[in-house]
């Protein structure tokens, strides 16, 4: 037909025709709305996998403490292959946050690639510490398996593991950087940090850095062999001294927000600091490079008007980003989300303090129903964890010195509620981080400043192979239970976006419930149920679980004498009853749990 005819002047049959053809595509329309709304509307628990990709890789067996990169080896961003990620996919991880991917100081000579070096003095360790940024629009070199094609390298492991099904987060630092900072990979329209800091002002709200008018650098306890800083600076830790302490973060500079400390933490912020705009441009840098997430180191030492005015920014470009804030002062949380427009926070000084307590013996389980009441109204913002870069590992002899002792506490934070868990690389092996790498000495965590080999990690790996043939049989029982317990969180509807009823007050006086090393709660979405109860205590447990009558009214379902239920961890079948006047009875192993799925 002539495109210039109108189509009122078709034939009847034609016109039917384009009727129904235009119904079709209508409903398809609707279908595909309808599916898409579906999709975005489906709630999913975060499980996020945190790594080193320095120490992730590294097959070296015989590190030697303070040794170099050439002596100790080093890991590499190549090293997540397909079968890397999907092995951390297989564990139930939605999330990888690999820590270390911005260009930090190192004792390490990279110059003849164009990057300066930086003095040893203000480097901890070999490596250096991933907190102390050397240069904001540059990959760290170490990682790296050309390092002209660093920045193409870093792009690749953000497809492949996009690939496997798992989002990406990085580390923002916005806090401090490195003493000896430049960047050399910056865009040429960007002025470099402290560029144009008028140095003769202990604060202005156009510099970047705090300055120390008229006196030099001096760190009590380091031989600073050569390097010299005049007029000093303001240390990353907010020690506005000339002399800062060796257990102070003497490597880094405290970046300046419009804050002035030394007048009362009066502010600054009209016009916009310089600082604030340079952060965004970094920000905004790094999200173009498809990333989904940033991890913002300290980010209650940066005032909160500037995350609220950076966020709305780089989400209005990147809608689907999250912001994720390490934030140590529970008086600040509801302003951080509220104000600041973060995700997500550590819950480290609430619910991780708690659970190493429950754990080692030093609180009771019924504590736990305080550190989570303490943030119900924002816990879907809570972070949880049992490890991290900061913290013991659970196997270390400073924690719990084995790590089927995570059992319990890890039930407990994975299962509690739908905010988003956190596991570190290794945890799921137990590995114990008894080590004296160098400047991180023997401590119970894994270095973040030296070259090291993590010793489970590494025969999981097994040089890629990843067969479990180097794994002992505990290892591999307790990779087996984080694989199964973070899969179930992700797929059962109830713990996924489920309600949660507390058990612990109806059980405080229970005779056969040990309110200080057991722990219980229900899940339920619709009339499913899903019982969780957790055993801190080295002996297996007959417990009787009361279950209070306001449950049922609660979640307006009946009660039951006996229901058939489905053990999660186990895959055994369980009889028990469910009711306000008979105790659910359980045989509960010690340092584990049950998780019972039934319906009423």
């Amino acid at each position: 037909m002539d495109a210039k005819v109108s189509p009122y002047k078709a034939s009847k049959r034609v016109k039917r025709t384009l009727l129904l053809l235009a119904i079709a595509l209508v409903a398809l329309a609707s279908c595909t709305d309808k599916d898409n709304k579906t999709m975005d509307q489906k709630k999913e628990k975060m499980v996020i996998y945190q790594v080193l990709p320095r120490l992730f890789g590294n097959d070296n067996r015989t590190c030697q403490p303070d040794g170099s990169k050439q002596v100790n080896g080093c890991g590499h961003m190549a090293d997540f292959t397909p079968r890397a990620l999907g092995q951390i996919r297989s564990l139930g991880a939605t999330h990888v946050w690999y820590t270390g991917i911005i260009e930090h100081a190192t004792q390490t000579d990279y110059s003849l690639y164009g990057i300066p070096s930086d003095n040893g003095a203000v480097v901890k360790g070999m490596a250096g510490s991933p907190y102390a940024i050397r240069d904001y629009y540059d990959v760290d070199p170490d990682i790296a398996t050309s390092i002209p094609a660093r920045m193409a390298e870093f792009e690749q492991l953000v497809r492949r593991t996009h690939e496997a099904g798992m989002r990406v987060i990085i580390d923002f630092v916005p806090n401090h950087v490195a003493r000896q900072y430049h960047s050399d990979a910056k865009p040429d329209s960007i002025r470099d940090l402290g560029e144009d800091d008028d140095r003769t002002q202990a604060f202005s709200p156009q510099n970047n850095f705090y300055y120390i008018p008229g006196e030099p650098l001096r760190i009590e306890g380091v031989d600073l062999n050569g390097y010299e800083e005049f007029p000093a600076r303001a240390t990353g830790n907010d020690q506005f001294s000339a002399t800062p302490r060796h257990d102070d973060w003497y490597e880094t500079v405290k970046l300046n927000y419009g804050v002035d400390y030394l007048d009362g933490r009066t502010t600054h912020f009209d016009p916009v600091p310089r600082t604030w705009k340079m952060m965004l441009q970094i920000l905004q840098f790094w999200a173009s490079k498809d990333i989904d997430g940033f991890r913002c180191d300290m980010a209650e030492m940066v005032p909160v008007e500037f995350w609220r005015w950076a966020i709305t920014q780089v989400k209005a470009l990147h809608p689907r980003i999250i912001f994720i804030a390490e934030i140590y002062n529970p008086e600040a949380y509801h302003t951080y989300i509220e104000q600041g427009h973060f995700d997500y926070l550590y819950d480290k000084v609430g619910m991780y303090d708690c659970l190493r307590a429950v754990t080692q013996g030093n609180m009771q389980a019924s504590d736990i129903t305080r550190a989570w009441q303490a943030t119900d109204d924002i816990r879907q913002h809570m972070l949880y964890f049992l490890e991290n870069h900061d913290e013991q590992r659970i196997a270390s002899d400073f924690f719990a010195g084995d790590g089927d002792c995570g059992r319990a506490p890890m039930i407990v934070s994975a299962c509690l509620g739908t905010n988003p868990i956190m596991v570190y690389f290794g945890q799921e092996l137990g590995e114990r981080a008894m080590d004296a790498e160098g400047f991180s000495g023997r401590d119970g965590r894994t270095t973040i400043f030296d070259y090291w080999t993590v010793d489970a990690v590494r025969r999981w790996r097994n040089h890629g192979r990843f067969d479990n043939r180097q794994l002992t049989p505990k290892e591999v029982s307790l990779q087996q239970f984080y694989s199964r317990l973070l899969h179930l969180v992700g797929e059962e509807p109830a713990l996924r976006e489920g309600e949660m009823y507390d058990l612990m007050y109806a059980n405080l006086r229970n005779e056969r419930f040990n309110a200080g090393r057991h722990f219980a709660f229900v899940r339920r979405l619709g009339n499913e149920l899903i019982l969780v109860v957790a055993n801190f205590d080295e002996q297996d447990a007959e417990v009787e679980i009361n279950i209070p009558a306001h449950l049922f009214e609660f979640f307006g379902l009946p009660e039951s004498e006996a229901v058939q239920a489905q053990g999660l961890l186990s895959d055994c079948p369980f009889h028990i009853s469910f009711t306000s006047h008979q105790p659910t009875r359980l045989l509960v192993p010690a340092h584990n749990g049950r998780l019972l799925k039934f319906r009423l």
